[in-house]
């Protein structure tokens, strides 16, 4: 595309050849190939400007920026005062995401959204989903960096999703990437607001801020869906779905085992038998709102019923690890304080034995969470052994006692998260029930700066089968 072609109309100045053509945009130096446009846009850690030589090197033929430097030669410069904005509105012309004919779900909440997407992948045909395990465009496969990527990669994944003859797309959107303007200039037809609680105040300060944050989704969707057993979301005009409230998708008559759940789901005055492998009743959300997500599509539901008991569950979302030595073996990403609290809630309800947790809280992230979770963990677990999560730059020792701080008992606490998990399974016996939470599909652990190989779910299998020898 022509350069003059993507400026056309837009309030910039260019100093140099607008009939240059360009072949690809990026805000990042290091992804940059011969013929495209450079965003040197300031961020919170780095300075995009400092990084356009090296974009100059690598084959960039323009540069958008907020200021003109005289003394750089070669690349045509593109100023304006707002290069924020203007990002999402070059990415969305150069990758013509406004003609892109996929049907587009936004899901955004403190919790659930990673389940909710890969239910609505798994309902509709042919659908992509972006989010915080992986990136799905057909058969590919690619593990995520971010829930939710910078906003040039993002209307570049729904372009190849539509070339790849996909139908509709999922996305989990986040707080930070909704204030960070990652999803700028994409408009859903589809927000689900799954539900909202206490995180990520060490970004947003108070949690106003937070759900203002939340709620920018809705001023880019089409259809706004929302559980309305939420306080937060009982007002807003729009599809509801609940358990306790009245909504236009109701669950009703739950029943939970460790096996599965079941339920009656009320929809247009008719009830359909609801049947999945999932647990617990914050899965049973999940399901309406992936439901709801579906039927706004047009999906007839007694398809969507059939489809849903195939679902074959969520990498690190409750996942069931087998073993031989008899009991109930679970990891899970829970690390909020509500988060926890409803998969021991469910746990503790079809647990035939004790149930025992491991869990910890990640470094450098909202410590006032801490205590609460481990008052959440004490409360409904029958042993607790809290360790090390992903510590970052902080002391692991430091958070686990934080933690501990909101049990009333005297805590067990084993820094070591290998151990941690070791000496939980090693407790258990035959039909108790193991819980490893805060890390699900996590593969690496961070610790210091580093990326350490750990895997909760490869780690629990291993020390499962020497239990058995």
């Amino acid at each position: 595309m022509k350069l003059k072609k993507l400026l056309k109309d837009l309030d910039v100045e260019v100093k140099g050849n607008r009939e240059i053509e360009v072949t690809g945009i990026s805000s990042h130096s290091q992804f940059i190939s011969p013929g495209s446009l450079f965003i040197a846009k300031k961020g919170g850690t780095f300075d995009g400007t400092e990084f356009i030589p090296k974009a100059i090197e690598t084959g960039a033929v323009a540069v958008l920026t907020d200021f003109y430097n005289p003394f750089l030669q070669g690349i045509v410069q593109v100023v304006t005062n707002d290069v924020v904005k203007l990002e999402a509105l070059l990415a969305k012309r150069y990758y013509e995401t406004a003609a892109n004919p996929l049907f587009l779900v936004g899901i955004t909440g403190t919790n659930g959204k990673t389940t909710t997407a890969y239910l609505i992948q798994h309902l509709l045909s042919k659908c992509g989903l972006m989010g915080t395990i992986e990136t799905m465009i057909g058969k590919q496969r690619f593990p995520a960096q971010l829930t939710t990527a910078d906003v040039v990669t993002n209307h570049k994944t729904l372009k190849e999703m539509a070339d790849q003859g996909l139908k509709a797309a999922v996305m989990e959107v986040t707080s930070h990437a909704l204030d960070q303007n990652r999803v700028d200039e994409i408009l859903f037809d589809v927000g689900v607001f799954t539900n909202f609680s206490q995180d990520h105040l060490d970004y947003h300060q108070t949690m106003e801020n937070y759900l203002l944050a939340k709620l920018k989704l809705l001023k880019q969707s089409k259809m706004g869906v929302f559980n309305r057993d939420d306080p937060h979301f009982q007002e807003i005009e729009g599809m509801g779905f609940g358990i306790d409230h009245p909504a236009d998708l109701k669950g009703e008559n739950l029943k939970f085992s460790l096996e599965g759940t079941t339920f009656d789901l009320h929809y247009k005055k008719r009830s359909y038998p609801i049947k999945t492998s999932l647990l617990g009743k914050h899965n049973v959300y999940n399901c309406l709102a992936a439901l709801a997500a579906a039927l706004c599509k047009g999906e007839s539901l007694t398809s969507l019923q059939k489809k849903l008991v195939t679902f074959p569950g969520v990498p690190g979302r409750l996942e069931r690890i087998e073993n031989k030595k008899g009991i109930h073996l679970f990891v899970d990403f829970a690390h909020t304080p509500e988060a926890l609290r409803k998969v021991l809630e469910i746990l503790q309800e079809v647990k035939r034995g004790k149930l025992i947790t491991v869990f910890g809280c990640g470094g450098e992230r909202d410590r006032g969470k801490r205590p609460l979770m481990g008052e959440v963990a004490e409360k409904y677990s029958d042993r607790v052994i809290i360790t090390s999560d992903n510590p970052r730059g902080e002391d692991p020792s430091a958070i686990c006692y934080e933690i501990a701080k909101g049990q009333k008992k005297e805590a067990l606490i084993e820094v070591d998260r290998y151990r941690a998990i070791e000496r939980g399974i090693f407790m258990a016996e035959e039909r108790d029930t193991v819980l490893i939470a805060g890390r699900g599909h996590e593969r690496e652990q961070k610790i210091g700066g580093r990326l350490i190989p750990f895997d909760d779910r490869e780690v629990a299998l291993k020390i499962s089968h020497l239990t058995e020898q």
